[in-house]
């Protein structure tokens, strides 16, 4: 049995840490499936790595403008998307491609003779701490989402179009929202949680980090690893078992910057984070401190999915090069 996979946002860093691993296959997406074609879909190449396997077909350029060159998917990873921080500053980008972006990629999977799971990268960020009411408390996954940043509004949209797809048994749509993941290699980029990976992945380098966040702030993070875990399960559990329409948490660990500061001195064994430097951005804290410190994910857990056990074992990982695998 073979089957064809679609990963849009496929050369960024979650997208090509998955298809890697569908590419080592056999993929538990359809059990003892190979995977026939791998459509890798981003404004950039994928790394040489993956776009080297004969299986890869990799489409550059606007997801809208290439959607309809796509072809036919039997699973959808729609992980495509423009960051928190800069949709938060490019608005009309943010709509752009966070939510009719999204709706193109829905009707694509609408078009196709079969009915597709299309598996969606939504985000903790559709919580926010609402001014007219006060601070989140625990977040489950039947907590009303109140979206704090154009980010946050631009994901719970998606996750609406999707469940109302589902609804209309256009396609198998599964919503999972992702926490902060981190650490991320390579370089910072534009959302506002970047420096929860700076703040490890510079100074273990021997360079300068700024924490624009207090220590304290509460911080909900998954590593990549457990990203992937939950994207994949999302794609292969079954209709019975996955349930609701609704979006479902991924699983969290709650930390802070001085823990995981802290976490990165003990595994690395000398004190790098003398070289982060602690100045408050007053806009980035504004968008962190909106975001839930606390996440429960009983859905999750029910099929499986469980937290870090320690941000001592996520730099543990990092170090390792496991971010690679």
């Amino acid at each position: 049995m073979s089957i064809r996979i679609m990963i849009t946002g496929g050369a960024g860093f979650i997208g090509t840490l998955l298809a890697r691993r569908l590419l080592a296959g056999p993929t538990t997406i359809s059990e003892g499936a190979e995977v026939a074609e791998l459509v890798v879909v981003d404004l950039a190449a994928p790394p040489p790595d993956v776009a080297r396997d004969p299986r890869v077909r990799a489409v550059t350029g606007d997801l809208a403008r290439v959607v309809s060159d796509l072809g036919r998917a039997d699973v959808v990873f729609h992980l495509a998307g423009v960051v928190s921080g800069a949709a938060e500053a490019g608005f009309d980008l943010g709509m752009a491609v966070n939510v009719d972006g999204t709706r193109a990629v829905l009707e694509h999977a609408r078009r196709q003779e079969s009915t597709p799971i299309v598996v969606f990268s939504s985000s903790v960020a559709v919580f926010g701490a609402d001014p007219a009411i006060g601070p989140l408390g625990l977040v489950g996954d039947d907590t009303l989402p109140r979206p704090q940043s154009s980010y946050g509004v631009q994901k719970f949209i998606a996750e609406q179009l999707v469940a109302d797809y589902t609804r209309k048994g256009f396609l198998r749509g599964r919503s999972v929202r992702l926490m902060t993941v981190a650490v991320r290699p390579g370089q910072p980029n534009a959302a506002a949680s970047s420096f929860v990976s700076g703040i490890i992945r510079e100074p273990l380098a021997g360079l300068r980090a700024p924490c624009p966040v207090p220590p304290g702030t509460p911080i909900t993070l998954a590593s990549p690893r457990r990203a992937l875990d939950g994207l994949l399960l999302a794609a292969t559990a079954s209709d019975a078992a996955w349930g609701s329409r609704t979006a479902m948490n991924l699983p969290a660990l709650t930390t802070t910057p001085a823990d995981m500061a802290a976490a990165m001195d003990r595994v690395a064994g000398y004190p790098a984070s003398d070289l982060i430097d602690w100045a408050v951005d007053p806009a980035i804290t504004a968008i962190v401190a909106s975001w839930p410190a606390r996440v429960e994910a009983g859905r999750a857990h029910a099929l499986g999915l469980r937290p870090d056990g320690s941000f001592d074992d996520i730099v543990r990982d990092y170090l390792q090069g496991q971010h690679k695998a």
